[in-house]
């Protein structure tokens, strides 16, 4: 079964790092990604952008985009992976993995009931 590993993290604490911080926190990320890859357990792996760049699209008919999201939490989704596992506690283990490497961030752990891989897009620097 696929799952859907999701990173939350205070995102005004994680801008506020150095580039050796950053940088630090990422090659432990990789060091867990590349057994996971090597295990063919890693599916795409996301770290998004600013969440004062996202937008919201919500509402009856076309929609209306406004600026978000408003979520009420301390935390924000900052990135995501896909991992495919026999069972949940296989992902909860890969979970615990990439908090060793990042432990102060938040992973929850969801079920995918859809996947469609779609075209591979290039690598990002940013």
């Amino acid at each position: 079964m696929l799952y859907a590993i999701l990173a939350y993290h205070v995102e005004t604490e994680v801008q506020s790092w150095t580039a050796q911080e950053d940088a630090a926190v990422m090659a432990g990320l990789k060091e867990v990604q590349d057994r996971l890859t090597q295990d063919t357990r890693l599916g795409p792996a996301v770290r998004l952008g600013p969440t004062r760049k996202a937008r919201t699209l919500r509402g009856p008919g076309a929609g209306a985009v406004i600026d978000g999201p408003f979520a009420e939490t301390k935390e924000q989704l900052l990135g995501f992976y896909v991992m495919e596992f026999d069972s949940e506690d296989g992902a909860i283990a890969a979970a615990r993995e990439l908090r060793q490497a990042n432990p102060s961030a938040v992973y929850e752990i969801r079920p995918v009931l859809v996947y469609r891989p779609g075209t591979s897009f290039p690598l990002t620097n940013t």
